[in-house]
């Protein structure tokens, strides 16, 4: 009914081949890989090449979907010009599908007039350099109040408005869409889709961060079944990729069984929903 996907901050601890071995024994159609491993000592790839890192994806049967990220991609300069040409170029040379962009997410930048106008020329210098590499960019809208880019419809009338929709499609995230108050879906315009569950009953949608992000179960608060069902629904036929932050789920002893056990739980909870 849906194909399922991995981002590597799921499980960030797990060594690239690790991690792409836990994508196909999940059954999943691909990953996501990232160049913010920094963090916890890792080079990107684990120091394969972007050219190795990819045939060990496509090895095990499986898409390399994107590349994350550029941040903030909406505050444009010449070094964000050449994070944008090195990240496409790696992941060219990987073979990956997509690159991710992300915006600025501090306080700033996000007043009316000012997100339009960064976003508009951050648009506009990108597009050439995608276009010149074949490769199509995803742009996160972040639900947070502190973000510049809540709203995807916003976005998404402006690609369309710049003729831009050949080379930038938008990620659609569960917890991003409940924090930024819901509204339409844009299953055409959707690249991936982003899964992830917040739990904790005590927390207010707007106290709620990236390390509550967890694996849905039913105690899901997002709404994710019915925001599953609503893009499938409105034709959306692309990855729902597992982006948990948590670190609760990122140290699991034993994700297989974890990843399977929620994996099964939304494809019984879709089921039921359409029988």
């Amino acid at each position: 009914m849906m194909d399922f996907a991995l981002n590597q901050m799921t499980a960030p601890n797990l060594n690239l081949e690790d991690f792409v071995d836990l994508a196909r024994d999940l059954g999943c159609i691909g990953v996501e890989l990232r160049n913010d491993m920094a963090a916890l000592g890792r080079p990107l790839f684990d120091g394969l090449s972007p050219e190795q890192a990819g045939e060990m994806v496509r090895a095990r049967g499986l898409r390399f979907l994107g590349l994350s990220q550029v941040y903030p991609f909406n505050s444009w300069n010449d070094a964000r010009q050449a994070e944008v040409a090195a990240l496409i170029d790696t992941a060219k040379r990987a073979g990956a599908e997509t690159i991710s962009l992300i915006p600025r997410n501090d306080g700033t930048g996000g007043a009316e007039g000012e997100r339009q106008a960064n976003l508009r020329v951050a648009l506009k210098a990108c597009y050439p350099m995608l276009v010149a590499a074949d490769m199509v960019a995803l742009v996160e809208p972040l639900g947070f109040g502190r973000s510049s880019l809540r709203s995807k419809q916003e976005l998404v009338e402006m690609i369309a408005a710049l003729d831009m929709e050949d080379r930038f499609l938008i990620v659609h995230d569960t917890f991003h869409h409940t924090l930024a108050g819901g509204g339409p879906f844009f299953a055409a315009q959707t690249g991936i889709v982003h899964i992830s569950a917040v739990v904790d009953p005590t927390l207010s949608v707007d106290h709620m961060e990236d390390e509550h992000r967890v694996l849905i179960d039913g105690q899901d608060r997002l709404g994710n079944i019915d925001q599953i069902e609503a893009l499938i629904t409105a034709g959306y036929k692309g990855a729902f990729s597992y982006e948990c932050f948590s670190p609760q789920t990122q140290t699991l002893a034993d994700p297989a069984t974890a990843l399977r056990q929620s994996f099964d739980f939304i494809s019984a909870q879709l089921q039921a929903k359409a029988a």
